[in-house]
């Protein structure tokens, strides 16, 4: 039962992590718009964004397949 609340516990940080990627993504958006930031500022910051996204994407596919591997 342990490896399933931590298995759970898991599951939630990577929803936390997407739910903060996502955040930080729209208002550093609406920021840079406002302040008139350069396009390549606002790249810098969509590419952090991306990198965020793709972190959280590998620790799923982690997970997933750890509880692949569990069943069988």
């Amino acid at each position: 039962m342990r490896k399933d609340s931590a298995q759970a516990k898991e599951r939630r940080r990577i929803a936390i992590l997407i739910a903060g990627v996502g955040v930080f993504w729209i208002v550093l958006t609406a920021v840079g718009a406002e302040m008139n930031w350069s396009q390549r500022t606002r790249a810098l910051f969509d590419l952090m964004a991306l990198t965020g996204f793709g972190v959280a994407v590998w620790k799923l596919v982690v997970l997933l397949r750890a509880g692949r591997d569990k069943k069988e």
